[in-house]
């Protein structure tokens, strides 16, 4: 199979990796031509995936429409509030049955669109040719070839099929999923979550903390993805426990660094900027927090982060007042 990738930053580039390795031919395009040339020279990434060696079926571009030639499999890593603006442009360049496949976790500001719905109107696809890749999928751990199992999932078994089998490896173990909505709610307010437990983290507090967050996190995500007509098998899946475990608890997830950051009293600006790259759950909460008032549901995690990062709340007033909530049974 002829795949392409689009978004050369450590997630994009180990999933091309993820396909050459799965046997495909693929195309990685981004707009660094310094990425695509020393892909191209050496085999690496090193700004993005220092030590990595990628395959040799792994060819970089810059030219979008010499990438998408003839690719049966486009998939799409970037900045989730950016996307639409990015690859608008080449709508008309997409193989007419190319299968399209996201691998971003956010909701777009404004639209309250999850990824595979911006994917679909950007580029005219319909839901049968649109795919979501989500997980426990920590880039450098996975460039290593450490093994992981990620959940495809789309509303068309036959597509979803298509893209496991494009990626299947001694190392990538792919499962199918029709619950689409689920996957791509989880794989986004997961982001949230690992921010607080950040924060917690660099305020000092341990590990029963961290627990207290995760799962209430979790209670708050399936919430959501319920009054949404999301599957409740999801949430306790790879997409929704195994992804917000992975990223809450690795050091490599940015959203963790960058409420670590916060947790330790930096600024929202010098957050990001220690961090670097994009951490999905500083826009995300805002989107999340939108969509949750929208649809009537409680979601306490996501206002505290909201209040933190865009509100300047100090962050001891809003732990204190989470803890504060109400007292109640656990499954309310």
């Amino acid at each position: 199979m002829r795949a392409a990738v689009f978004g050369s930053g450590a997630w994009g580039t180990t999933f091309a990796a993820v396909l050459a390795d799965a046997g495909c031919e693929v195309s990685l395009w981004g707009r660094d031509e310094g990425v695509a040339e020393e892909v191209n020279g050496t085999g690496q990434n090193s700004r993005f995936l220092p030590g990595i060696s990628l395959p040799d079926s792994v060819r970089a571009t810059v030219d979008a429409a010499s990438a998408l030639d003839g690719a049966q499999l486009v998939a799409v890593a970037l900045p989730s509030q950016y996307v639409r603006s990015i690859v608008s442009p080449f709508a008309g360049a997409l193989a007419p049955d190319a299968v399209v496949v996201s691998l971003m976790k956010g909701i777009e500001r404004g639209s309250h669109q999850r990824m595979s719905q911006v994917l679909g109107e950007a580029w005219l696809v319909d839901t049968a040719r649109i795919a979501v890749v989500s997980g426990p999928n920590l880039a450098k751990e996975i460039a290593r070839k450490q093994p992981t199992a990620t959940v495809v999932a789309s509303e068309f078994e036959a597509t979803a099929e298509v893209v496991a089998r494009a990626t299947a490896s001694g190392y990538f173990r792919p499962y199918t999923n029709t619950d689409v909505m689920g996957v791509e709610l989880s794989g986004a307010y997961k982001n949230i979550i690992a921010v607080a437990v950040g924060i917690a983290d660099g305020m000092g507090f341990g590990h029963n903390t961290t627990a207290t967050v995760m799962t209430r996190g979790l209670a708050e995500i399936t919430r959501l993805g319920l009054a949404l007509d999301a599957k409740p098998d999801t949430f306790s899946g790879l997409a929704g426990m195994g992804d917000l475990i992975a990223t809450c608890a690795s050091p490599l997830s940015r959203n963790h660094t960058l409420g670590a950051h916060i947790g330790r009293g930096s600024s929202l600006v010098d957050a990001i900027a220690t961090t670097g790259g994009t951490a999905e759950g500083v826009t995300t909460s805002q989107s999340i927090q939108e969509l949750a008032r929208a649809h009537g549901v409680d979601v306490p995690i996501c206002d505290a982060v909201v209040a933190m990062l865009h509100a300047g709340e100090p962050k001891e007033a809003v732990l204190g007042a989470l803890l504060a909530r109400p007292r109640k049974a656990e499954g309310e």
